[in-house]
């Protein structure tokens, strides 16, 4: 199968059974409980990311760690090929590794990124030398990690074949992703040209909500694009992207809010020259440094994206601007198809998860596009980013 027709999904989540072990030994949260069924029939595991969580957390399952679950999804859905990240939070906070202490947050993110090398590597073939399954690694990102550690585990991740490269979420080692501690770690995933993942966890304070019970409904379609917003935005003003031009950043949720904030940031820069002075383009002109999922579920937001992408370079006072269907042309190239399977579930086995349909749907329905650029987003940037070829 050539790779530009494959269907790639670049945002899917998995629990490790050695995380998952973690966490059921926990007596607090991030924690998985054991409790009876409401029928009082047998028990279920519950995933608990908060104290005094409503309901006594959420449900979790096999979805969450069993590769065939996994794979089984895949095939109902067409796709070919999932770039797997460990963990995610659909709460405020971060269930990945900060509840560890220093001390053992390394060897159990070495651990766990070689169990996700072998979940990765002994994932079913496609055709020539592909497998159905590859995976973004993880960094022991605490703020008492040493430097040096944080390098070695890249080191140890890059000869990890199946492994592609990390997610990481919005606070880096604590501070935020313009913290300068991160210098060297942005040098080193530059230099082994692993894809970061940027993956918000931690959302907006829960009292911007208000007293009205909303569900996760707010922070979760608010709370999480606020946020990616704001830390790349930082990352954007540090100068990250001037000093390591090669440094490749793929935002979740389609970027959050930044492409239709970023005339907006743009002229607010343009008005604080001693922020301006800090960067060596126009604020509009790094989103074309950048790689979208294309989690939008409408192609109205899905053509947006690829049009403020598209119109990046133009930003640039010796590219000259193109019209704007080139625009969503060019912008094309940065969007890849994600699903963020395996949570918001459809409410019968017989259904389709919405996340893939609507996200197709949205590809299939930017108007402008032609099957070149539904085949890119669905698959062939995917594999030319990761080095599927």
């Amino acid at each position: 199968m050539a790779a530009r027709n494959l269907l790639v999904d670049v945002h899917t989540h998995v629990y490790l059974p050695r995380y998952a072990s973690v966490l059921r030994s926990r007596a607090t949260a991030p924690r998985i409980l054991s409790r009876p069924t409401p029928n009082g029939q047998g028990t279920e595991e519950r995933l608990v990311i908060l104290e005094n969580e409503p309901s006594g957390g959420r449900p979790v399952g096999p979805q969450y760690w069993d590769r065939d679950e996994k794979l089984k999804f895949m095939d109902k859905h067409g796709i070919d090929i999932s770039i797997v990240s460990p963990f995610k939070s659909d709460s405020t906070a971060n269930p990945w590794l900060d509840f560890l202490s220093p001390a053992e947050a390394p060897s159990l993110a070495s651990a766990l990124n070689n169990d996700l090398e072998a979940y990765c590597s002994t994932s079913p073939s496609l055709a020539s030398s592909l497998r159905r399954l590859y995976g973004f690694g993880l960094l022991p990102l605490l703020p008492t990690v040493p430097t040096n550690t944080l390098l070695s585990t890249i080191t140890e991740i890059t000869s990890l074949p199946h492994l592609k490269g990390i997610i990481m979420g919005t606070r880096g080692v604590g501070k935020g992703l313009d913290d300068d501690a991160l210098e060297p770690v942005w040098e080193a995933l530059a230099k082994a040209g692993l894809v970061v993942f940027l993956h918000p966890h931690y959302g907006i304070p829960s009292g911007e909500w208000g007293e009205r019970d909303n569900g996760h409904v707010l922070p979760l379609a608010l709370g999480f694009p606020f946020e990616t917003t704001i830390a790349t935005t930082r990352l954007v003003l540090a100068g990250v992207l001037d000093r390591h031009p090669t440094l490749r950043l793929l935002l979740a949720h389609s970027g959050g809010c930044l492409p239709q904030l970023s005339s907006r940031l743009a002229s607010c820069i343009d008005h604080d020259p001693a922020v301006a002075s800090r960067l060596q383009h126009d604020a509009r002109w790094y989103l074309g440094r950048l790689y979208f999922d294309a989690v939008s579920y409408g192609r109205e937001e899905l053509a947006f994206v690829a049009e403020c992408v598209g119109r990046a370079d133009g930003y640039d006072k010796n590219t000259p601007r193109v019209s704007q269907a080139r625009q969503r042309t060019l912008g094309s190239s940065h969007l890849l198809f994600g699903t963020d399977h395996p949570f918001f579930p459809p409410l019968s086995e017989s259904e389709k998860w919405r996340s893939v349909t609507e996200n197709l749907d949205a590809i299939d329905g930017v108007e402008g596009w032609g099957e070149e650029e539904r085949k890119g987003v669905r698959g062939g940037n995917a594999a030319r980013l990761f080095g599927l070829y």
